[in-house]
């Protein structure tokens, strides 16, 4: 099978057998071609520097779940491995100098969640220059990067673009009156990709009015883009919005409310955001992506071991980031949340606990759920 990555440049070549672990030292990959380093940069037993470089700290998933769950599964392969962590906090330009610092310092493997994925590609050549490895973590980096670990990002689009669709329908005529798209950050590939998803269920079904793109995935900018698309659309009128990620669905959330858009309107989200949960109980917004973290996580810790020790890395399938044709990809699959999955998503998944979402203004609604 073929699926796209990052719209029209970066694509899954195809589905393969998963293979060899970080601790095992032969076996093919991906498409039969070895993947693994011929030569170890490092050993478990001595251990070496781990470089992890997140994107910023306004989503809450990456220092509340990423960060943690990276390190104890570093530390739990590797008990003698370091790992050095930076936040960007939606920096390009720091980004760029925090990769510089790590290699100076000696990191030997850096698992990347790139700011913007085209301004950090000679980082990753130069950090590849230098012999460090460089993982893509959840968004695809441009540069010889040597492995890469995220979830269906066109099919995320697919299913918030299905769900928003099925809830229009519920109403009535899916053409009956406009949406107005919200889409993530233009430097963030993965945007690309929940925009092109969606677009491929929504298109010829339903009246896009406005569609707007949003620097940083920024709640302020959502809102500000709400209100205008709301105000020149007519706050009445519009019968649903598509939102990238639970963070602007907040901002659009009170654009809806303020504007005086009809309460119930369908608004999409993703990444499960505890205000995301609350809102979906509430009524205020109708779905969330729930992309489970951990195993995204414990996989990015066993392919920076396999990396550092010259190991095959584990993979599911290849993809292309137009500097390399053959990377290796770990690909998790998403999961759509609603009112009637919340028990056995996130809560069973500990990934939220019934005491985090139920607090008092939700109480009544997470009863009405069967949270309790």
């Amino acid at each position: 099978m073929k699926a796209q990555v990052i719209g029209g440049l970066l694509t899954v070549l195809g589905l393969a057998t998963a293979c060899g672990t970080a601790g095992e030292s032969g076996g093919g990959s991906a498409g039969g071609t070895p993947t693994g380093s011929a030569s170890a940069i490092g050993t478990v037993e001595q251990g070496f520097k781990i470089g992890l470089l997140l994107p910023e700290s306004k989503t809450a998933r990456y220092e509340k779940f990423d960060r943690p769950y990276i390190t104890d599964n570093i530390k739990s392969l590797c008990p003698k491995c370091e790992v050095v962590y930076n936040n960007a906090n939606q920096d390009p330009n720091l980004q760029q100098q925090q990769v510089d610092t790590m290699l100076t310092n000696g990191v030997k493997v850096l698992i990347l969640d790139a700011v913007d994925a085209k301004a950090i590609a000679a980082s990753v050549k130069k950090a590849t220059d230098q012999g460090a490895k460089v993982i893509a973590y959840d968004r695809l980096a441009g540069g010889p990067v040597a492995g890469y670990i995220s979830f269906d990002n066109l099919q995320v689009g697919k299913m918030q673009g299905q769900a928003l669709l099925d809830a229009l329908k519920a109403g009535g005529d899916p053409k009956r009156g406009p949406i107005v798209m919200i889409n993530g950050s233009p430097t963030d590939p993965n945007a690309a990709d929940f925009k092109k998803g969606a677009h491929e269920v929504l298109d010829g079904q339903v009246t896009i009015g406005k569609e707007y793109d949003t620097p940083d995935w920024s709640p302020d900018q959502a809102n500000t883009q709400a209100n205008g698309a709301f105000t020149a659309l007519g706050a009445q009128n519009v019968i649903g919005v598509y939102s990238a990620n639970d963070g602007m669905a907040g901002g659009i959330a009170k654009a809806m409310q303020n504007s005086g858009v009809k309460p119930g309107t369908p608004l999409t989200g993703q990444d499960a955001e505890l205000a995301g949960i609350q809102r979906i109980l509430l009524g205020t917004q109708t779905m969330t992506i729930y992309k489970p973290i951990k195993p995204e996580a414990e996989s990015a810790a066993k392919m920076a071991i396999a990396l550092g020790t010259g190991q095959e890395v584990e993979s599911t399938s290849t993809v292309d980031n137009g500097t390399n044709n053959a990377i290796p990809a770990k690909i998790i699959t998403p999961i759509v949340v609603n009112k009637d999955n919340i028990g056995d998503t996130v809560v069973k998944d500990n990934f939220w606990t019934v005491q985090e979402i139920c607090t008092a203004q939700v109480a009544e609604a997470c009863k009405a759920a069967g949270l309790e």
